[in-house]
Order: C-alpha cells, then structure tokens, then sequence
C-alpha cells in the first residue's frame, strides 16, 4: 500500500510506500513514456542527490517516467540506519517498482545502488530493459576493506571511518558487512542479457575504475560498455559528467 505524504519539494510531491512489516519507504514518481527510469542512491546517500535530482528534472522534460525511493534508514524514510542492509534495501526497491511502475525499467545504480541494480535485476527478471551504472561498487564489503577491518566487523565490531564528503565519520555495521559477504557478484556469470552502460571516473578513490571492468567481464550480456571518464571522481557529478548520464540513459530509453 502507498499514500501521498505532506512533504512537497517544488512541484514533485513524496510518497510512502509502506511494506508488509511496516517499513515506509519515501518515494517520488513521474509518470511517461517508455521505460521508467528508476535510480539506486549509494552508501549513505538519497533520492536528493545531484544525479538522482538532474534524472527526475530531466524525464518529465523528456516526456519520461522516473521513481526515486530513499532506502529505509536514509533520506526521508523512516528507520534505522544500523539496520539496512543490501537484502533489506534491495527488498525495498523491488516493492516500489512492482507497486508503482508498470512495463519495462531501466536501473540506474550509483556506487552501492550499482551493486543493488544487479541484485534487484536477478529478482525482476525480464522488466529490467537496462542497467546503467555510476561508479558501480559491486562486492564492496569485500576489495573495499583491509583483513584487520572485515575481521573487526566478523566480530561484530562497527566500523567509523574517514567521511569523503565532510566531517562526520561513515559507519559501517556488522550486519551490513555480513549480508554483503554472501552476495557476491563478480566472481560468477551475472544472468543479464540487456544493454549495460558504466561510467567511472579515472580518479576514482573510493571505487577503482577496474570494478567496472571487472562487472563488465562479469556480466553474460554482449551488449555492455564501459565509459572512463577522465579527471571525474568517484560522485561524477561536475556539469559534464551530469550531461553524460543524461545522454546514456536517452539512448536507453
């Protein structure tokens, strides 16, 4: 079940989706044309990011259909952030597309959300028409962390690391870590056979731009390309690389 809540920025009206066990899950829709264009936020981020934002002004403008959901924990939806985990966020992001999209989408899954896109493709099956991803980080919790660090979070132990984008220190709690362990991609065919497009900034610190190589490989589908972009980073965010998504998910749409 949905309803519409009071929270409006501009023009685009929030809406909570709420889940079986009382989960609500803020989300905004445009309705259009062709497939919908669904976003996957990263690690700690929400649908009120610059690319997810750039994605929700650019499909109405385009005559386009688009959700945005911020995974519980994050953004404006309800919960505890300790609590999330890939299963549980993927969960999420398949309820609101078989609730509120219909046909064919095509994912758009930045850093983590790349990781998702894989995981919610595999349970959407054939009404993923696309995979778009941004500095896609699948199988994180396993390159991105040092034997000292997993073996501190295989004790339990939450990790707070060095923020990249300001101050306040980034957690990353056990269960987390547990849960992406046993979802692995990039070690086995991944079953998609749509068109992949991936973006990566050469100076990427947080990914390397070899995961995006290495998904590439990865991935059954013969249709799938691999944009380095150089001097971006790991947000590829700046006017050119925002001007650069736009045109991958237009030729996918």
């Amino acid at each position: 079940m949905a309803h519409a809540s009071r929270h409006v920025t501009g023009v685009i009206e929030t809406g909570f989706h709420t889940l079986p066990d009382g989960r609500r899950i803020a989300f905004r829709h445009q309705v259009g044309r062709g497939p919908t264009i669904v976003f996957l936020p990263g690690y700690m981020s929400d649908m009120a990011g610059s690319k997810a934002t750039a994605l929700f002004h650019w499909a109405p403008a385009t005559g386009r259909a688009c959700l945005l959901f911020d995974y519980s924990g994050c953004g404006e939806s309800p919960g505890d952030f300790a609590e999330g985990t890939l299963s549980r966020w993927c969960e999420e992001a398949v309820a609101l597309i078989e609730a509120h999209t219909q046909g064919p989408v095509v994912l758009v899954g930045s850093s983590m959300g790349g990781w998702l896109m894989l995981l919610a493709a595999r349970a959407l099956g054939g009404r993923v028409a696309a995979l778009v991803g941004i500095a896609a980080a699948p199988d994180f919790t396993d390159w991105g962390y040092d034997a000292g660090q997993k073996a501190r979070l295989a004790a339990g132990e939450t990790l707070w690391l060095d923020g990249p984008y300001g101050p306040e220190p980034t957690p990353v709690h056990p269960g987390f870590w547990a849960d992406g362990q046993t979802l692995g991609q990039l070690d086995d065919e991944i079953p998609f056979d749509g068109p992949v497009r991936l973006l990566h900034g050469q100076d990427d610190r947080d990914v390397p731009p070899e995961i995006s190589l290495r998904l590439a490989a990865a991935l059954r589908s013969e249709d799938v390309q691999v944009t380095l972009v150089k001097g971006g980073d790991h947000r590829l965010s700046r006017e050119p690389d925002i001007a650069l998504l736009l045109r991958t998910v237009a030729a996918l749409t």
